[in-house]
C-alpha cells in the first residue's frame, strides 16, 4: 500500500515485483489471528455507567449515550447493529429525531457502530448514540435521554421486523451493485483489512451486504440496550466553571455523577411508550428501474445548453461513459437582493437553515435510498444539488422546488435557528484560518459582508417577519441556472427547468446578476493586516503572505499551478522540516474572483513562534526559492511540467469528478469546458525561464503584497498570562453569545505592525485602506 501511494503511476505488475523482492524474506511464523476474547471486558467498570458532563472546545450542546456490549462482529452476515442503527438513525415520521426536532430539542442524531478497531474487536463493540442539542434540548436532556429509551422499549416489545430488514437489504445491494469506482488506495485498505476479519468468500461483500435475516440475533443485541448499562456523556459550554475534574491527556474540564435515581427508576421501571414514536413506513424512494436511457440527441463530449430564455437556461450532457442508472441534478438560483446588505445574507443562510430542517424529515427516505442532496447558500444565489439513481430522483427534485416555493416558518423553528446561527458564526470565527481568510477576502472583494458583520446583524435581532419578507422578495426575480448529467435524456431533462420556472413564479432579473466580486488592486507595495484571535487563550496563529498578479488569462493560471508544484516541496522542507513553524505550511494558488495570485501560509502558536518572525521566515524561504528556480535544470522542469499534464490527463474515476468540474464552469459561467485540455496544451509550450520571470516579476519592489497575520495568545506575542484565564464575572443572559471564555467575538481588534515590519504599512482600518483604491473590472480566465 505504502509503495502504491509512494509510486501512483507504477503498473501493478511493477508493485507486486517490488513487493515480492522486499516481503518475500519475511517469515511466515504460521501463527494465528490473535484473539482477544479472553481478555476483560475495559469497560466493565463502575466509572462507565455514569453521567459525565463535560466542557467542549466548539460552541456546542451534545448528548452521547453509550453501550459497550459483547463483540458482535461474528454475526456480520446478520448486521444486527446496523439493523438497530438504522431505525435509531432513521429522521422520519415516527423517529426519535422527527419527534425532538418537533419540540425544538435536536438538530441532528447519529447512532450505531463506527466498525473500526476500537468500536468492533474481539473484547466487546461500541454502540453509540449522538444527539446534537438545542439551548432548550439541552436543559431538557434528561427528557431527551427518556426519548430515546421508549424507542429502544418499543423495539424491544415490537421485535425485529423482516419488512424492514428486507428493504434496507434492498437499498444496501442497490448501493453495492451501482457503486462509482473508489479511490484505489482505499479500496485496496478496506480489502487488507477484510482479509483479517471475514472468509475468502465474503472479503469483497462481507462489510456491505446484509446477507441473511435472524430475528434472534437482533433481538439478543436489542436486549442489551438497556438503561442500567449505558454510559451519558453531556457537552456544553454551560458546564463551564463546574467541572473539577481534567482528563489528562488534553485537559478536558469534566464532572463524573450518577444519573438521578428517579429518571433510572422510571427507565427501569414499567416504562411507558409514547405514541409519537412508531417505525418507519414503506419508502417509495427505493429504485427499481436501472435500465440505461438511450439517447434522444447526438452524444457530446461536454455539456450544451439545450434551453435558455431569460429566468434561465439548462446545460445537460448524456453520461456515454460510466454507463450507469445514477444521474446529477444541479441548479443556482440566483438573487441580486442577498448581497444588499449584511442583515440580508444573514436572513438567506437562515432560509437555507430553515428550509432544510423543514425536508429533513420528509427527504429523509430519499437519503436512505442513495438519493442525495444539499442546499447551500451561495455568495449570489441558492445552490441545489440532487444525486442519485435517476428512477425516483425527480420526486426529490420537486420535493424540494415544492417546499422553497411554498416557504414558511414557525416561531419556535425561527428561535431555533437564530440560536443555531449565532453558534454556527461564532465557531467560524474562533477558527484562526477561518477569520484569516475572512480578513483577506474582506480586503480584496469589494461589497463583501464579513462574518463580523454578519454576526453582528444577527445578534442585533432578525424577526420572523423580516424573514417571510426577505423570502418573497428572494423569489419574486430570480435566473435559474441548471445542470443536468447521466442517465437522462435532453427531454426529461428540460422538464427539471420548467418545474423551477412552472412552480416559484420568478419575473426575470431587471439586469443581470454577477456572479462574482470585483477585486480591490492592491497599491505597489507590501501592507500587512494584524487580528487579534477571536479564541481567547487560543496559542494558534495563522500567517498569509498574498502576492496579487491581477486579470490574467487561462495561460498564465496554469503557469501559477506550475509554480505552486514546484514550490510545495521545498516550502515544506524550509519552513516545517527545518524552522519546524508549524504542522501546516503550504503554498495556494489564488482564483479571487477572476484576479490571480499566489499565497504561502503558516500555521503556528504563539506559544513558540512570533507572526512577524514567521513572516520574516517566510520571506526567506522566497528569496531561497528564487534562487532554486534560477538552478533550476531544464530536466529538472520538464519532469515537472509532465507530472502535471499527467495530473490534468488523469481519467475521472467516477461520474462525479466530472460533474464536478462542469459545474464550476456553470456556477461562475465562464463555460469553459474543455479547461483541461487548454491547460495541457499551455503547459507543453511553457519553458523554464517564462516560470522563473514570472515569479521575480511578482516578488520585485512594485509586487502587490498582502499580509494577513491572525495572532495567538502566547508569551511570544507579549500576553503575560497565556491568554489563558478565562474571564471573570456573571453569565449573560441566554442569546447573548457575544462574549464568552473565547472573548469577543463581535469586533476584530486590530494589531500595530512593530519596527521590524518598517517596510510594510499597516492596516489599521479595512474601510479606510479599500475606500480609495482602483476596482479590476468583473473578469472571467476564460482564453
Amino acid at each position: 500500500m505504502l509503495l502504491h501511494r509512494l509510486c501512483p503511476l507504477e503498473t501493478l505488475d511493477t508493485l507486486e515485483k517490488w513487493v515480492r523482492e522486499i516481503f518475500s524474506n519475511v517469515p511466515n511464523n504460521a501463527l494465528s489471528k490473535p484473539d482477544f476474547s479472553d481478555m476483560p471486558d475495559p469497560f466493565d467498570t463502575a466509572a462507565f455507567n455514569k453521567l459525565y458532563r463535560v466542557v467542549p472546545v466548539r460552541k456546542v450542546h451534545a448528548l452521547n449515550i453509550t453501550w459497550a456490549l459483547p463483540p458482535q462482529e461474528k454475526y456480520y452476515r446478520v448486521k444486527p447493529l446496523h439493523y438497530i442503527s438504522w431505525l435509531i438513525g432513521h429522521e422520519g415520521t415516527g423517529s426519535i429525531l422527527s419527534v425532538l426536532r418537533k419540540k425544538c430539542w435536536a438538530l441532528d442524531l447519529y447512532g450505531g457502530n463506527s466498525e473500526t478497531g476500537f468500536d468492533q474487536n474481539t473484547t466487546y463493540s461500541i454502540f453509540s448514540i449522538s444527539i446534537t442539542l438545542t439551548d432548550e434540548g439541552f436543559q431538557n436532556f434528561y427528557e431527551v435521554t427518556h426519548l430515546v429509551f421508549q424507542y429502544l422499549k418499543m423495539l424491544q416489545t415490537l421485535g425485529p421486523q423482516q419488512r424492514i430488514y428486507e428493504e434496507i437489504q434492498k437499498i444496501e445491494a442497490n448501493e453495492f451493485h451501482y457503486q462509482e469506482q473508489n479511490d484505489p488506495i482505499e479500496y485496496v485498505e478496506d480489502i487488507c483489512e477484510n482479509l483479517q476479519v471475514f472468509p475468502k468468500e465474503d472479503f469483497l461483500t462481507g462489510d456491505q451486504l446484509m446477507f441473511e435475516y435472524d430475528p434472534t440475533v437482533i433481538s439478543a443485541a436489542l436486549s442489551l440496550l438497556n438503561p442500567e448499562k449505558a454510559n451519558l456523556m453531556l457537552l456544553s459550554p454551560e458546564h463551564e466553571g463546574h467541572c473539577p475534574l481534567r482528563e489528562k491527556w488534553f485537559g478536558t474540564q469534566y464532572s463524573m455523577e450518577d444519573v438521578q435515581q428517579q429518571w433510572m427508576d422510571r427507565w427501569t421501571g414499567n416504562l411507558e411508550l409514547s405514541s409519537e414514536l412508531t417505525l418507519p413506513a414503506e419508502n417509495k424512494f427505493i429504485a427499481t428501474d436501472f435500465t440505461l436511457k438511450p439517447s434522444d440527441r447526438p452524444d457530446t463530449e461536454f455539456p450544451v445548453r439545450i434551453a435558455e430564455s431569460d429566468r434561465g437556461c439548462l446545460w445537460y450532457r448524456k453520461d456515454d461513459k460510466f454507463k450507469i442508472p445514477k444521474a446529477y441534478i444541479r441548479f443556482h438560483l440566483i438573487s441580486p437582493v442577498i448581497q444588499q446588505s449584511a442583515k440580508n445574507v444573514v436572513l438567506f443562510d437562515l432560509l437555507v437553515n430553515i428550509l432544510g430542517h423543514k425536508l429533513a424529515e420528509l427527504a429523509y427516505e430519499a437519503e436512505v435510498a442513495q438519493l442525495e442532496y444539499k442546499l447551500s447558500s451561495g455568495e449570489h444565489g441558492l445552490v441545489i444539488k440532487v444525486k442519485g439513481f435517476n428512477h425516483k430522483l425527480p420526486l426529490l427534485f420537486h420535493l424540494i422546488i415544492d417546499h422553497l416555493a411554498d416557504f414558511s416558518a414557525a416561531p419556535d423553528v425561527f428561535s431555533m435557528y437564530m440560536e443555531q446561527l449565532k453558534k454556527a458564526y461564532f465557531n467560524i470565527l474562533i477558527k484562526p484560518e477561518k477569520l484569516g481568510k475572512d480578513v483577506r477576502l474582506l480586503i480584496l472583494e469589494n461589497s463583501r459582508w464579513s462574518m463580523v458583520e454578519k454576526y453582528q446583524a444577527l445578534t442585533a435581532g432578525l424577526t420572523i417577519e423580516e424573514l417571510m419578507e426577505f423570502s418573497r422578495s428572494l423569489k419574486s426575480e430570480l435566473y435559474a441556472e441548471g445542470l443536468v448529467q447521466g442517465n437522462f435524456n435532453s427531454t426529461e431533462s428540460e422538464q427539471f427547468l420548467q418545474y423551477v420556472t412552472d412552480k416559484l413564479q420568478f419575473s426575470k432579473l431587471p439586469a443581470e446578476v454577477p456572479v462574482m466580486f470585483r477585486v480591490v488592486e492592491l497599491p505597489m507595495k507590501q501592507h500587512i493586516c494584524k487580528v487579534k484571535s477571536l479564541n481567547k487563550g487560543d496559542a494558534n496563529s495563522e500567517i498569509t503572505v498574498y502576492y496579487q498578479s491581477g486579470l490574467k488569462h487561462l495561460r498564465e493560471h496554469t503557469l501559477m499551478e506550475l509554480l505552486v508544484m514546484h514550490m510545495e516541496e521545498p516550502c515544506f522542507d524550509f519552513l516545517r522540516t527545518k524552522e519546524t513553524l508549524g504542522y501546516h505550511v503550504y503554498p495556494t494558488c489564488r482564483n479571487t474572483s477572476g484576479v490571480l495570485g499566489f499565497s504561502v501560509t503558516v500555521e503556528t502558536q504563539a506559544t513558540k513562534f512570533n507572526t512577524e518572525l514567521v513572516e520574516s521566515k517566510i520571506e526567506e524561504f522566497l528569496v531561497s526559492f528564487g534562487e532554486l528556480l534560477d538552478a533550476l535544470t531544464e530536466e529538472a522542469f520538464k519532469t515537472q511540467v509532465t507530472a502535471l499534464v499527467k495530473l490534468k490527463e488523469c481519467e475521472d474515476t467516477h461520474l462525479g469528478e466530472e460533474v464536478d468540474r462542469n459545474w464550476a464552469e456553470v456556477v461562475t459561467q465562464q463555460f469553459v469546458f474543455d479547461r483541461l485540455n487548454r491547460e495541457i496544451a499551455a503547459l507543453k509550450q511553457m519553458t523554464r525561464m517564462e516560470l522563473a520571470s514570472w515569479f521575480k516579476e511578482h516578488r520585485g519592489e512594485t509586487s502587490r503584497k498582502l499580509s494577513v497575520h491572525v495572532v495567538g495568545f502566547g508569551a511570544e506575542e507579549n500576553d503575560s498570562d497565556g491568554g489563558g484565564k478565562k474571564q471573570e464575572g456573571k453569565k449573560g443572559k441566554e442569546d447573548d453569545v457575544s462574549g464568552s471564555t473565547y472573548g469577543e467575538v463581535s469586533k476584530v481588534t486590530f494589531l500595530p505592525a512593530s519596527p521590524k515590519m518598517a517596510g510594510a504599512a499597516a492596516i489599521m482600518d479595512i474601510s479606510a485602506f479599500t475606500a480609495g483604491l482602483p476596482l479590476f473590472p468583473y473578469h472571467k480566465i476564460l482564453e
